[in-house]
């Protein structure tokens, strides 16, 4: 086998390999630099094919032929890489589509120029036979469209080396070994050409392609060629809003975004002449040249602030390790997550805590002056109106009905207060809660001799359903709380000579007493029971039969008591007809307590309150 056999099959190789290279950035044809690799790949592998058919010819035409093939690559090899430096460079990304086709004018020229050489010898003018020896077949006598395209080709690759190295010295180290990749891949078959240059004979430059695909072939698989490009990482790295700051291991500062300008100013310092160490540019900072420094390899946390005009600026910084592929440390990233805004917000809500908490202590210092500045004054007119009450029956009974009805205010108003009290308390969880065993009857009989006054205004009939025996496990003054501002409720909203009815009943099962207030009043309508169903703590009502309204405040305060016992309360309503309003207890099973309000023998089951009839 001679020295063209062994060269040919050194080009078929190479080829091949190529091939392989294409393949493999095929996978990743959805990147633009992917697509331009694969066509400089395959044109290098015109490149070698062809010239190793052109080693094998032994007639001009067949060396002819061979020149076909390899002219479909040679014009566009160099143009497509420097095209992919372009794309890899972010160059003229805004007029890229334009500056291909420019770039391309060349390189189609000599293709098209060497298709119809033959007529016009532009590119070769001869081919002379090589006498001296086997290697070329024949010498060419080269044309000034051969000479247009050396000069073409050498320009474009010194474009790409140039912008390659500004690039490399921005980027960071893994960006840097990507480069180096395509800078071998360009560099080594440019060194083969100069021979060619320099009198040897045999054209060196499709054997440099064999270094360029074994160069880019092992980018691709160790260190992801075309997986992401400089440009891109260049970008997702300045547009990070956290500042980051990268360090090699001799803790200088080989790289930073502009976030981390803001907060650093003096690194502007290194920007034309990093790496820089550390401790230089940040000599005003030696916290954080003690964290810098400081031994170890894990990762560290800490608060960082910085003064300026426009006050004082929080960060939280993390200090992590950089490791190559196996445990060695490379270098360390230094972050900055700003947080001012959040320690703006947490001082906001301090502030708004401290005035809630002054607000609920003048809330509460309200309540003490309504418990003993206000209740009490009111308390003495109620008693003031009894008496007032007695003496104007025997003396004035023109005045009585009036006296009534402001005896009537009075007490609502008092009623008002107290159950604002209550529920103040047991808001604030003073309300002590005591239950004990309680006979139902004579609980509900006493809270109906309580309002037989005011439902006898309106001569309205309040009556009572409930067994002797029944026993409820209550406290004493929430349950007549409860009664008297459901019964309360009732006569306020039920018109003259209408029933109120109170009625319990034993579930077993659950040894619940419930307890039903039934009324003939106004009843209830659609919004305002959506309102009393959302548990609203203030809500007003208004009547049907006068435009008078009410803050029904005390259904607020029962259905908390009724909670606290462990009960709930419901309602159900047909306006015009009436409202029911139920709730449960739990009932006693043990022992119970008699409550002495007066004359019990008198009042039956089904009974009628004496003095309560609506006759």
């Amino acid at each position: 086998m001679d020295t063209r056999q062994w060269m040919s099959i050194l080009l078929f190789i190479s080829a091949g390999l190529m091939v392989a290279v294409a393949c493999l950035s095929y996978r990743k044809r959805h990147l633009p630099v992917a697509k331009t690799m694969i066509l400089i790949m395959l044109g290098a592998a015109c490149y070698a094919s062809g010239y190793a058919l052109e080693l094998l010819s032994r007639s001009l035409n067949e060396v002819k032929l061979s020149l076909h093939i390899q002219y479909i690559g040679i014009p566009f090899v160099t143009t497509l890489w420097l095209y992919q430096v372009i794309q890899f460079t972010g160059t003229g990304a805004r007029y890229r589509k334009r500056l291909a086709l420019a770039l391309f004018v060349v390189p189609f020229s000599v293709f098209f120029a060497h298709l119809t050489n033959d007529w016009h010898h532009l590119l070769y003018e001869r081919f002379i036979p090589n006498e001296a020896g086997l290697i070329p077949l024949y010498l060419t006598v080269k044309g000034p469209w051969y000479w247009l395209h050396t000069v073409y080709n050498y320009s474009a690759l010194i474009s790409g080396i140039v912008l390659s190295i500004q690039m490399y010295l921005r980027a960071q180290p893994m960006v840097r070994k990507q480069i180096s990749i395509l800078l071998l891949g360009a560099v080594a078959p440019m060194l083969l050409n100069l021979f060619f240059w320099l009198g040897v004979t045999v054209d060196l430059t499709p054997f440099g392609f064999v270094i360029s695909g074994v160069a880019y072939m092992w980018g691709i698989l160790r260190y992801n060629l075309l997986r992401l490009t400089p440009l891109a990482l260049a970008k997702v790295f300045e547009t990070i809003r956290d500042g980051i700051v990268l360090l090699d291991y001799e803790n200088r500062i080989v790289s930073y975004n502009r976030a981390a300008e803001t907060v650093l100013p003096e690194l502007e310092r290194t920007r034309r002449r990093y790496p820089v160490l550390a401790d230089e540019v940040l000599s005003d900072r030696p916290e954080l040249i003690a964290r810098i420094q400081a031994e170890g390899t894990g990762d560290v946390r800490f608060p960082f602030q910085k003064r300026d005009v426009d006050g004082i600026s929080y960060y939280h910084c993390s200090l992590s390790f950089i490791f190559d592929t196996g445990s060695i440390p490379i270098g360390k990233m230094l972050m900055f997550n700003d947080i001012t805004e959040l320690k703006n917000n947490e001082a906001r809500l301090r502030e708004t805590a401290r005035q809630l908490s002054e607000l609920n202590a003048f809330k509460d210092k309200l309540f003490t002056v309504m418990a003993h500045e206000i209740r009490d004054p009111i308390a003495l007119l109620v008693s003031l109106t009894e008496l007032l009450g007695d003496e104007l029956s025997d003396a004035d009974s023109e005045h009585a009905e009036l006296l009534r009805e402001l005896k009537g205010q009075v007490q609502s108003t008092f009623y008002l207060v107290d159950n604002l009290l209550d529920w103040y308390r047991s808001q604030k969880g003073k309300v002590a809660f005591r239950p004990a065993g309680w006979n139902l009857q004579q609980v509900v009989r006493q809270a109906l001799m309580l309002a037989g006054t005011k439902a006898g205004m309106k001569q309205i009939r309040l009556t009572e359903q409930i067994g002797e025996q029944l026993a409820v496990m209550a406290d004493k003054e929430m349950l007549d709380l409860i009664l008297r501002n459901l019964l309360s409720n009732g006569i306020k909203y039920t018109g003259i000579g209408g029933e109120i009815t109170i009625s319990a009943e034993l579930e077993s099962e659950s040894n619940l007493v419930i307890v039903r207030v039934r009324d003939t009043g106004v009843g209830i309508d659609d919004r305002t029971a959506e309102m009393l169903r959302l548990e609203e703590p203030f809500y007003k009502m208004k009547t049907n039969d006068d435009d008078s309204t009410d803050t029904r405040f005390g259904l607020v305060l029962t259905r908390e008591f009724v909670r606290i016992h462990g009960g709930s309360l419901w309602f159900d309503s047909v306006p015009g007809k009436g409202t029911t309003f139920s709730f449960t207890l739990p009932g006693s099973d043990g022992g119970q307590r008699d409550y002495e309000f007066g004359a019990p023998d008198d009042l039956n089951r089904n009974a009628t309150v004496p003095g309560r009839n609506a006759s």
